[in-house]
């Protein structure tokens, strides 16, 4: 019987990403309401605050990703573009370098030759793009997938001060959006690491620590103005 075992590499990509997004949209929202918020403003000029910083903060994610996952995605296509270049030029060449990598792994030499030339033989590109680049299907960059993660989540993170903004009266907000956000955030940590595979309650400790400290910097700068003003 065929024993079928689950990991959660190939759930990195998109993982990340999420993540970020969603912990970007919920700390950036709450600092910026509660900022708005401690300088004395109306709820109204608040939510505008808020629905203005949700829009820019997801299509600066979305771009922030698709440029950083794109220039990924070239330097690994350029790399494969060489390495096939190579396998044609000098395929024996190539092949030894590949037993060496086995060799270094543990294998003894002559186990390494064979196995480089077998695999040489089945998909030479793809065992060197795999052993000596570390390029992998699972792995590879996908700059659409993590733009389009990044933007959703984060647009689902920053909507959640916005409800609070919503429906409690501006007299809560400078203790509902933190506490609200506080709870938010260390849920994303938990369903990320359970997600993942990591441990729940560093994973909520992490996020909840860093995104009180920008909530609390934003609401001194907030509070600093209001009073000069």
């Amino acid at each position: 019987m065929r024993h079928a075992e689950r990991h959660r590499t190939d759930r990195i990509g998109w993982l990340r990403a999420a993540v970020l997004g969603a912990n970007d949209g919920i700390v950036s929202t709450a600092s910026l309401v509660l900022g708005v918020a401690a300088a004395g403003t109306e709820t109204k000029a608040v939510l505008v605050a808020g629905v203005a910083g949700l829009v820019a903060g997801a299509m600066s994610m979305a771009a922030g990703e698709y440029v950083s996952v794109s220039s990924q995605s070239d330097t690994e296509q350029a790399d494969l573009v060489r390495e096939r270049r190579e396998l044609a030029d000098a395929p024996e060449q190539e092949q030894a370098e590949l037993a060496e990598i086995y060799v270094r792994r543990g294998l003894d030499p002559a186990l390494a030759a064979t196995v480089a030339s077998q695999l040489m033989k089945h998909d030479a590109l793809g065992a060197h793009a795999r052993d000596e680049l570390g390029i992998s299907k699972i792995l590879t960059a996908r700059p659409i997938q993590a733009a389009l993660a990044s933007a959703g989540t984060f647009s689902v993170g920053a909507a959640l001060p916005l409800l609070v903004v919503l429906l409690l009266p501006a007299s809560m907000l400078m203790w509902a959006v933190p506490g609200s956000a506080l709870v938010f955030l260390a849920l994303l940590g938990s369903l990320a690491a359970k997600t993942g595979g990591a441990p729940v309650l560093i994973a909520a400790f992490r996020v909840t620590f860093w995104g009180a400290l920008a909530m609390a910097l934003t609401a001194g700068v907030g509070a600093l103005f209001g009073v000069a003003t």
